[in-house]
């Protein structure tokens, strides 16, 4: 089999083979530390190695869904070393409990042959057009996922080998009928309740606050009027996206280096090709196979019986299009050194095994026209000049920014940037562009902030640098009292309001208990109406922790609304009913449960029982 990797990677096919790739990852590890590699070893497990480059690849792909998925925060967390560290050996730790399991499973002699993988191959509906398995696509598919047909199959196989042990593991598990119905009831149990809101904001404008009580309040919570630490930052900032978008490329241009590169934007020689692949060494196979074919036997026939490649063998060897630098060294060399359409090779040895390479169609390189790509040349062009512009007024900021370190001004003009100013700033409300690690350290260093130096350039970003400076900064001080009055009284009158209606609420379910209802009128409240929640409610802690109501008696309790509020309950009535397309669902998860549980626990024995050595270093 060949390796054929290239073209986008937008296709249906290769998202479905990158999920499975995601999906394999199912324990997450934590750790301080990447790798840094003992040749290209990245972990050994027991007599496995992983190696450096497919940890890398799976760090790659890894990290590319997450950026998918978080976008710019993402960005930020990667700004920190630590993260960084951390994110890399998660990442191995799957890979590493990957492997125990394939291990294990391998010693309960769990097997998964080739014509079961083949079948699977032969399947996968992603390869599959009008219920019949297409080799270009799954070719394309392979190339644009990065895999050789070889490494795919291998990787089916492993997958195969511990889903069989993960479906042993399940199998094994079960949920009991009394188990499922219990959770079931509890789950999908609703209750019917009445309540009597008491609305802080009433109670507090009624609370009486003396001078005293202020005081006493300010000073208990003197952390809470405590001005934090704060500086005036200067700051400018450098972005080669903003120096792309100041770019204007001519037409005059695009053309020029359009005529200066035909060879980039021109098709490669392709050739389409089929071939008869022996594994191993065994010469003298190959050798009879190429015997027939020089004695006239049909090519297509031969391989459909006798090629290795089980992926282009039910279609005549079939490889399609090839182009240069995708495949194996020596069956390149031997499949463009072809020239006729019809011709067939000698034996041909590569890394996997003899091959018999036929000819059977040529396509010539194709020059796509200017007009179909002048728009991307001139992005192209934006890219490249804001890019160079950037790392060189970059080099010339770090130069000045060091050289007149008691001002911005002369960096400033150095790159023709404005100075930007904030006022005085935290590190809890400063803007965005100053909060990344890396930046608050500088602000708060000796040098910028009690010196009054400029920093160093910082990366915010892939491409985007500051250089900051402290104009002004004062200490941590708490705030007289004068001036926080109105917010020390405020959160007073708040205090005082949920002890008062904490206190009232008390004092009412207390003689609700004892059947005195006529507490409520005495205190001017009034039970609502009748209502029926579930466990989506914002009451439901409170609610469905109350006990059950018997011979018709209601129970109380009280409970505190999102937004401060204290509510009386009563509970009047417990609703229990079973869907049984809904018990199936709870018993399912229950088995799911318990699964996970056990292997979590197998892959903590594994992890105790087999030496497992990282080729670590910190970075």
């Amino acid at each position: 089999m060949m390796d054929r990797l290239r073209e986008g990677v937008n296709s249906i096919a290769v998202k479905i083979i990158l999920g499975l790739i995601i999906l394999s990852f199912v324990f997450a590890g934590v750790g301080s530390y990447i790798v840094g590699g003992t040749g290209n070893t990245a972990a050994k497990v027991g007599n496995v190695e992983i190696g450096r480059g497919e940890f890398e690849q799976a760090y790659q792909n890894e990290r590319n869904r997450m950026q998918a998925q978080l976008g710019d925060y993402f960005s930020n967390l990667l700004a920190d070393p630590n993260y960084v560290e951390t994110f890399r050996k998660s990442v191995l730790d799957r890979m590493v409990n990957d492997v125990l399991l394939e291990q294990h499973a391998e010693s309960l002699g769990l097997r998964v042959s080739d014509a079961q993988v083949r079948t699977m191959i032969l399947e996968m509906p992603q390869f599959n057009v009008d219920g019949k398995f297409n080799q270009d696509i799954y070719q394309t598919a392979l190339r644009r996922a990065g895999y050789t047909p070889e490494s795919f199959a291998e990787y089916l196989r492993r997958d195969l080998v511990r889903n069989q042990l993960l479906t042993a593991i399940q199998a094994s598990d079960f949920s009991l009928p009394g188990e499922v119905e219990s959770q079931s009831k509890l789950l999908t149990q609703t209750r019917d309740i009445k309540t009597v809101v008491l609305p802080l904001t009433e109670f507090a404008a009624k609370a009486e606050l003396s001078e005293d009580d202020i005081a006493a309040f300010y000073k208990e919570h003197s952390e809470r009027y405590t001005r934090q630490e704060q500086v005036k930052v200067a700051y400018i900032e450098l972005s080669a996206q903003k120096l792309k978008q100041a770019i204007n490329i001519s037409d005059e241009q695009a053309q020029q280096y359009y005529n200066e590169h035909l060879d980039k934007y021109s098709s490669e020689e392709q050739r389409s090709v089929s071939h008869i692949l022996v594994e191993g060494d065994d010469e003298a196979k190959a050798q009879a196979i190429l015997d027939e074919l020089n004695s006239g036997a049909d090519f297509i026939a031969l391989a459909e019986e006798k090629s290795d490649d089980f992926g282009s063998a039910s279609e005549g060897g079939s490889l399609g299009w090839i182009e240069r630098d995708v495949m194996d060294p020596a069956f390149e060399e031997a499949a463009f050194a072809l020239q006729n359409v019809g011709d067939v090779t000698g034996l041909v040895k590569s890394d996997f095994g003899y091959h018999i390479i036929k000819l059977d169609d040529l396509k010539a390189p194709v020059v796509k026209p200017y007009d179909e790509i002048a728009a991307s040349i001139k992005s192209e062009l934006q890219d490249q000049q804001g890019v160079d512009q950037f790392y060189e007024l970059q080099t010339e900021l770090e130069k000045v920014a060091f050289e007149y370190p008691d001002s911005l001004e002369d960096a400033a003009k150095a790159i023709n940037a404005e100075i930007q100013t904030t006022d005085f700033i935290s590190q809890t409300d400063a803007p965005e562009l100053l909060k990344s690690p890396a930046v608050i350290q500088a602000i708060l260093s000796p040098e910028v902030k009690e010196d009054g130096l400029n920093s160093e350039v910082l990366e915010v970003a892939p491409e985007h640098v500051i250089v900051v400076r402290v104009e002004d900064s004062r200490n941590e001080t708490l705030l007289p009292l004068d001036e926080v009055r109105s917010q020390v009284t405020a959160a007073l009158a708040k205090v005082k309001a949920e002890q008062t209606a904490m206190e009232l609420a008390t004092q009412v379910i207390s003689e609700l208990e004892q059947g005195k209802r006529e507490v409520l009128e005495e205190n001017e409240l009034a039970f609502g109406e009748t209502e029926t929640i579930d466990r989506s409610s914002s009451l439901a802690d409170t609610v469905f922790s109350m006990p059950k109501p018997e011979s018709g008696k209601a129970t109380y309790a009280q409970a505190t609304e999102l937004n401060g509020d204290v509510v009386i309950v009563e509970l009047s009535n417990v609703s229990e009913k079973v869907d049984p397309q809904f018990s199936a669902q709870i018993g399912n998860q229950l088995v799911q449960m318990n699964t996970q549980q056990e292997l979590s626990g197998l892959i903590s024995i594994l992890r105790k029982t087999i030496d497992i050595e990282y080729y670590i270093v910190s970075q």
